[in-house]
């Protein structure tokens, strides 16, 4: 049996499975965490201890289509002023539980479009956070910029208060996949926003692309890539689109008989790596390319390579803060999760309290497994020494992974002590973890395994 039949036999281009940014996955996430817990769980970080924190800023000016993020449109400034005042609110808050000495290793601004703010604006958030929790030495800052929301000024403020990673997306740059997604962006405008940001020392540069998308040819995935490359991202993430009307109805703006097959996503994803490894990157995780001198390349060597809600990271902080509506908070207690409605988010920091609406509150099993899942998801194994580091029992760990074995034979390698996913079944990961995976997910609509 050839690889690609192997594949679908495994489900690889009918399966829907989660991304596994989180275990359990949010649709899992229900109303037993609430604002006492979650201040709880804040207060419990201890004194000169480092968190990350995830700033969410949820208007576009204009809403993509192929988008499925919690945003909203506004052809208005004032939106983003007044949600700029709750941010603060809700900043002051989170200083008044933290411990004394406790410092950033992360902070990332995420939308939405953050670069909707004026410099102003940019510099007053900076502000805010750095009264409340200032940067320890060798953070890093990021910031989501999109190149049709940005301009000298607003990257000067962003300079100023201390961002040393950019993120942009590109998506596609070919101009009729960019009329069926709804994204008009140029790649002279996006090789100027890189020129920009650059001028101002900041070298390290994020990039997202997308395969999957509607009219997408293995030749345009090729170009666009080609494209993406002479800009020399430092990191570039590969995501596959994920076509969900019924959680995002913009979605269905895009035409449908023009999108790819499961087989030609494969192969589409598979056009991209290849151009990616060529052109020296490293293969970070399933959908992740990095130089080899890059922060997620050298976690990657030195087993430190983590996953999170942004992806993949290098970042050790045991807590995760995410501010704003919808963001989500990841404590070793469990995740805790904003009102995702902006105007709910807002009504309860107008109140003086946090906007705290669900989450959930690990078990020993959740820790157990999340880590297993992790781990297949970063390095495409699991041993059984790393699982019960983290309290496991070896024979529990040893069941579950023969139960992988079984389910998957002739796919994954097994022995008594590990399971590998070998690179010519590495597409099937997500659907590997989802063996390892204790909740139902039936009820729940995810994206295609490829």
């Amino acid at each position: 049996m050839d690889t690609t039949a192997q594949l679908a036999r495994h489900g690889l281009f009918d399966a829907r499975v989660p991304r596994y940014t989180s275990y359990p996955t949010a649709p899992h996430f229900a109303g037993g965490v609430d604002r006492d817990r979650f201040v709880s769980w804040l207060r419990a970080i201890p004194e000169n201890g480092k968190i990350s924190l995830y700033i969410h800023v949820p208007f576009c000016r204009r809403l993509c289509w192929f988008c499925a993020c919690r945003t909203q449109g506004t052809t208005s400034a004032e939106p983003v002023r007044s949600y700029l005042n709750e941010l603060k609110t809700e900043i002051a808050l989170l200083g008044r539980h933290l411990a004394p000495g406790v410092r950033l290793s992360r902070m990332h601004w995420g939308g939405g479009t953050p670069t909707l703010m004026d410099a102003g604006q940019m510099a007053e958030l900076a502000e805010a956070v750095e009264t409340v929790v200032p940067m320890a030495p060798g953070a890093e800052f990021s910031v989501e910029i999109d190149p049709n929301e940005i301009d000298e000024s607003r990257l000067d403020a962003l300079k100023a208060a201390g961002m040393t990673r950019a993120s942009i997306g590109v998506q596609d740059f070919d101009p009729m996949i960019q009329k069926a997604i709804g994204r008009d962006q140029s790649y002279e405008l996006t090789a100027r926003a890189v020129e920009m940001i650059r001028a101002r020392g900041i070298e390290s540069l994020n990039a997202d692309i997308l395969f999957g998308l509607p009219h997408q040819t293995e030749a345009r995935m090729a170009d666009s890539v080609q494209k993406l490359l002479s800009l020399s991202p430092d990191r570039v993430a590969l995501y596959g689109y994920a076509h969900v009307p019924w959680m995002a109805k913009r979605q269905s703006l895009l035409p449908t008989d023009a999108l790819p097959t499961p087989e030609q996503r494969l192969a589409l994803f598979e056009t991209g790596r290849k151009l990616f490894c060529w052109d020296g990157y490293q293969e970070i995780g399933i959908d992740h390319f990095a130089r080899p001198d890059d922060g997620l390349a050298r976690a990657l060597a030195e087993g430190r390579l983590r996953r999170n809600f942004q992806g993949y990271t290098d970042d050790g902080a045991t807590a995760l803060v995410g501010l704003g509506a919808s963001s989500i908070s990841r404590f070793p207690q469990g995740y805790a999760q904003n009102a995702s409605a902006t105007s709910l988010y807002i009504r309860d920091v107008r109140a003086g309290q946090f906007a705290t609406a669900r989450g959930h509150v690990f078990s020993k099993e959740d820790l157990w497994r999340s880590r297993m899942i992790e781990q297949l998801m970063c390095e495409f194994r699991c041993d059984v020494e790393q699982i019960t580091a983290v309290g496991a029992r070896a024979d529990w760990v040893r069941s579950v992974l023969a139960g992988l074995a079984a389910r998957f034979a002739g796919v994954v390698e097994h022995t008594a002590d590990s399971l590998v996913i070998p690179i010519e079944a590495r597409p099937l990961t997500r659907v590997i973890a989802r063996g390892v995976d204790a909740y139902d997910l039936s009820r729940t609509g995810h994206s295609p395994a490829i």
